[in-house]
């Protein structure tokens, strides 16, 4: 087979079980409740769908079976043209009258598939179980997933029940529709280490292929898992019956993570005490391999090419997914779809490469055991009224239609290549690919804001040139256009401003730093075609609400500063290629003299602190606001945004949460009315802002133990104390 693949698309769907609860991700990500979430994945140019038929949701006693969710889907996907891939268990371990060490689990799993295919049985692919090796890890041997068994045994006979149901569940559906195909999904993630660990990384090595070794006939007594499997309570009988009649897969999945490769290390003191374990017998630190490996960890090509020369069956990319920033989930489909088509241009048959998590993933970054409603994006960001479609979605049409990727971002590689992912002493000689492509202009070089977008962008691998007012100049339409000629930036953040909100009052400056030459920079990227990031503030409006300021709501500034940028955002969103970030509060780990850094030093001496009681806000992070706005510029989003932490509070009651946060003493931050501090220009006694448009920015409390843990207020002695309000 020659040519590319196809896309396919899916939904993050895992109902996994923890106690007596369930985590549902259809319904944490919305994908439940919109029925034309079918629509945008079909406009994609996708041809099949891994669809949830999952048998948590719709078999809730023991043989009351609920179809009426899935009936008007999937009638919707035929009329679509989107063939589904049914799954039936996705890392569950189904209803709550069995589990998967119940030895019913294949018999009751095969009865749910034989009700689903004699209801639709036009449905010509099915995964029964997905990942069996994996749910059987975290289930049987972690003990993270219901049942929460911890030993070898429990992980034996999860994963030996989840491929006795997938054998049973297919032969039932085939007795309906004989054409119906397995596609097996597993994650085959390789392991390395250090030479005194090589017996267990042997046995990891093997252990990975299990379910697929099981279900393709192979665990016979020759087998490297024999003697364990035996020893673990599986017996000859139920093993040489899969010998005998084995059911291989007609498509293997491989879902494929950056976690997915380890490292077992016996220099125990090179690692901090969690990754630190053993097996019983040895002791070694388990880690990424991509934090450790000098060289590059294998990857989707090295993956694919051992599953295809131990098989030989057709192959499946079935999960792209990356909870990370925006360019780095676009790097990561990027590779994964280079290395389907190198294979399948060698004649692999590699049938498909699958973008998953298409409407984002919840709390995946604590295995799903936590309910802490950390969300990640996917091809859709379903954070606002509807889902947005992020770069991702532009980047996976692009893909699915058989054009080469465009966006800029990809000219540089993903961190899982640079020199930054060590977070351990390197094994083996580094090898990193450099940063290239086309930059970012960013201007203000002295600001906060600036400052951290350069910080920033070096740590995602953005190319950028981060300018001072010599190499550009914005009240200066020469100097801009020398400088966008020089550069040829595919975009330009505007961070330099005039920011000294008293002063503003009497100081012509400030015009020209907040409104002149922000416009005249607007217009010189518009007559470019380059999209252009500025910054408004909270202070547009009057404070006469009571409810966070929405996009939509009127702006009535009290002061100067708010004055010029009103006038600034008024006439940038009247151009192409304009995003108009309002946000608010600003306080971060690498500027001494934010708010929070000088009062805190105060408390440290054990001065007071003293903050306005009558101006409520919305305190914002620094690397959260510019971490989401590199995202909606990636993103290619344009009009106005408010990009602020959610809730509102007085600067007083700020300034006692960092207190608290960083141990010192909360009877020092003393309030005062804002007259009294000495502030020239009247600001609104309320300016605290939402969003119609989508809540992007995490909570104060995460963002205040941020910033607590680099402490960022201890590095000197401060300056004279101002008020702030």
């Amino acid at each position: 087979m020659t040519g590319r693949p196809e896309l396919w698309v899916g939904a993050e769907c895992t109902v996994n079980r923890i106690g007596d609860g369930y985590i549902d991700q259809l319904e944490a990500t919305g994908f439940a409740d919109r029925p034309d979430d079918l629509d945008r994945l079909a406009s994609l140019g996708a041809t099949r769908m891994r669809f949830p038929l999952l048998w948590e949701r719709c078999e809730r006693a023991p043989g009351e079976l609920d179809f009426s969710w899935a009936d008007p889907r999937l009638q919707r996907l035929r009329g679509l043209g989107l063939q589904p891939i049914a799954g039936l268990l996705h890392h569950g371990s189904g209803p709550r009258h069995t589990s998967l060490v119940d030895p019913q689990f294949p018999r009751k799993l095969a009865a749910y598939a034989e009700a689903v295919a004699r209801r639709y049985p036009w449905i010509d692919a099915y995964t029964p179980v997905n990942e069996p090796l994996t749910t059987a890890r975290f289930s049987g041997l972690y003990g993270l997933w219901y049942p929460h068994l911890e030993n070898d045994a429990g992980f034996v006979r999860a994963v030996l029940q989840q491929v006795q149901g997938t054998v049973l569940a297919m032969r039932a559906v085939r007795a309906v529709n004989p054409r119906a195909t397995l596609v097996q999904t597993e994650d085959i993630g390789h392991t390395s280490g250090t030479e005194p660990v090589a017996d267990q990384v042997r046995f990891d090595n093997d252990r990975r292929w299990l379910a697929l070794d099981l279900l393709a006939g192979r665990v016979d007594r020759r087998h490297p898992l024999w003697r364990y499997l035996l020893s673990c309570g599986a017996t000859e009988d139920e093993l040489l019956a899969l010998v005998d009649d084995p059911l291989p897969p007609d498509i293997i999945g491989l879902n494929y993570y950056v976690t997915s490769e380890r490292f077992l290390d016996h220099r125990l003191e090179r690692y901090p005490p969690h990754l630190r374990g053993g097996n019983g017998r040895q002791a070694y630190a388990d880690t990424e391999a991509v934090r450790v490996l000098g060289a590059p960890i294998g990857g989707f090509e090295a993956r694919l090419r051992e599953t295809h020369a131990r098989y030989r069956l057709p192959l499946a990319i079935t999960e792209v997914h990356l909870g990370c920033t925006r360019e780095e989930q676009l790097r990561w489909l990027a590779e994964a779809w280079a290395a389907a088509r190198r294979l399948a241009d060698e004649g692999l048959d590699l049938r498909a490469v699958t973008v998953w998590s298409a409407f984002g993933a919840c709390d995946w970054d604590s295995l799903l055991t936590r309910r802490q409603g950390h969300y990640e994006p996917g091809l859709w960001d379903v954070r606002g009224p509807s889902p947005r479609p992020t770069a991702l979605a532009r980047l996976a049409a692009e893909l699915g239609a058989g054009r080469e990727p465009t966006h800029p971002v990809l000219q540089s590689p993903g961190w899982w290549h640079r020199a930054l992912r060590h977070h351990h002493p390197p094994h083996g000689e580094v090898q990193a690919r450099p940063e290239s492509g086309t930059p970012l202009l960013i201007v203000g070089a002295r600001g906060t804001l600036g400052q951290a977008f350069a910080r920033l962008c070096q740590l995602r691998g953005l190319p950028y040139r981060l300018l001072t007012r010599d190499e550009m100049d914005i009240s200066r339409g020469a100097s801009i256009r020398h400088a966008l000629s020089r550069w040829r930036p595919w975009a330009v953040i505007n961070a330099a401003g005039y920011v000294r909100v008293d002063e503003a009052e009497t100081d012509p400056r400030q015009w020209h730093d907040n409104a002149l030459g922000p416009m005249l920079l607007g217009r010189a990227c518009a007559q470019h075609g380059i999209p252009m990031l500025a910054f408004s503030s909270d202070l547009v409006f009057d404070g006469r609400q009571r409810e966070p300021y929405l996009e939509s709501d009127e702006a009535r500034p009290l002061n100067a500063y708010g004055r010029a940028k009103l006038r600034a955002e008024r006439a940038l969103l009247r151009l192409p290629g304009m995003l108009v970030v309002r946000t608010a509060a600003f306080f971060g780990p690498w500027d001494r003299h934010n708010f929070l850094s000088i009062g805190l030093r105060q408390l440290e001496r054990g001065e007071a602190w003293t903050a306005a009681d009558d101006q409520v806000v919305s305190p914002t992070y620094v690397p959260d606001l510019v971490n989401t706005c590199l995202d909606l510029l990636v993103d290619g989003e344009q009009g106005l945004w408010h990009v602020a932490t959610p809730g509102s509070l007085s600067w007083h009651r700020f300034a006692c949460m960092a207190a608290e946060a960083a141990g010192l003493p909360q009877s020092l931050v003393r309030p005062a009315p804002s007259g009294a501090l000495g502030l020239r220009a009247p600001r609104p006694a309320y300016s605290a802002l939402g969003s119609e448009r989508g809540s992007l920015v995490p909570q104060l409390a995460s963002a205040l133990e941020a910033y607590v843990r680099q402490r960022p207020w201890r590095d000197e002695a401060a300056p004279p104390q101002r008020a702030f309000g």
